[in-house]
């Protein structure tokens, strides 16, 4: 009794009550407080908080809107290069199988592509990297009202083509080939320019006119024969002619037998003249 009387020990009670009264207070706060973050954080998680004046589940909606279009810009450049491709691999398969040569120079004036014609045309295996005269350097122009052509006059008409000014069509020129032949071209060049007026490139395409040049050679050839032939065979008839109106007219038999002779033996020269006509027309017309 006397201990608990005890003002020392009676402090120390109120102490132990203050700090278990403190530690009760204590617990009861951060318990409090626990489950005020608690629901906190489910608020958040189930609503979001706004920032800046906009939900944070509009952001996800704009995240997902660039996703979208990011994978609808892919799809749409892989299906550009489908198409690219595709249009490349037709060009390539359209310049293989065309009859005339097709060349493509580049601004630098450079072959950046040829097809398969223009290679045999040419006699180049890969043209590819030359510029115009030295593909053209042996050629000259066939000459329109006399005089002759040059390698330089070839640069020179060439230029405005691949400067992008204007086109060249229906140049003819006289190739020579590596077997001792010569080749009668014409080529016609054109700038090939963007949407803006920028220079892209030069088209040549090359024509083998040889054969058609060969067969109005020999039309006209066998035009002039034809003339010739025919101003012969008038002079023969019109000898023969001759010789029949003074057969006619003499009463001189030996006169008569050499107006005869003379008669035969320009019917007979006639004869072969039109004989080898037929042999040359009917050899012109096998081997064409």
């Amino acid at each position: 009794m006397k201990l608990l009387l005890n003002p020392v020990v009676l402090r120390m009670g109120l102490l132990l009550l203050l700090a278990m009264a403190a530690f009760v207070l204590g617990a009861l706060v951060i318990r409090w407080l626990r489950k005020n973050l608690v629901s906190e954080r489910e608020s958040l998680v189930q609503t979001p908080m706004p920032s800046d004046g906009l939900p944070v589940h509009a952001y996800h909606a704009v995240i997902q809107q660039l996703k979208q279009q990011k994978h609808e810009l892919t799809a749409q450049q892989l299906a550009d290069r489908r198409r690219a491709k595709t249009s490349d691999t037709l060009s390539a398969t359209v310049l293989a199988n065309l009859s005339c040569g097709v060349l493509f120079f580049n601004t630098s004036g450079l072959v950046r592509q040829a097809n398969s014609a223009a290679r045999k045309l040419l006699g180049f295996a890969s043209p590819v990297g030359l510029n115009a005269p030295d593909l053209f350097r042996t050629a000259t122009i066939r000459p329109t009202t006399g005089g002759a052509g040059t390698a330089a006059g070839i640069e020179e008409t060439m230029a405005p083509a691949l400067s992008g000014q204007s086109s060249v069509r229906g140049l003819l020129i006289d190739y020579p080939t590596r077997d001792g032949g010569t080749l009668l071209l014409e080529l016609t060049a054109s700038p090939i320019l963007a949407e803006d007026g920028r220079l892209l490139g030069t088209a040549f395409v090359l024509n083998d006119k040889t054969e058609i040049e060969r067969i109005r050679q020999e039309g006209q050839m066998h035009q002039e024969i034809s003339s010739e032939m025919a101003l012969g065979l008038r002079n023969s008839l019109a000898t023969i002619a001759g010789y029949a109106q003074q057969l006619a007219q003499s009463r001189d038999p030996g006169l008569a037998r050499q107006l005869a002779d003379d008669i035969a033996n320009e019917a007979a020269r006639l004869d072969q003249t039109t004989v080898r006509f037929l042999a040359g027309a009917k050899t012109a017309a096998a081997g064409s």
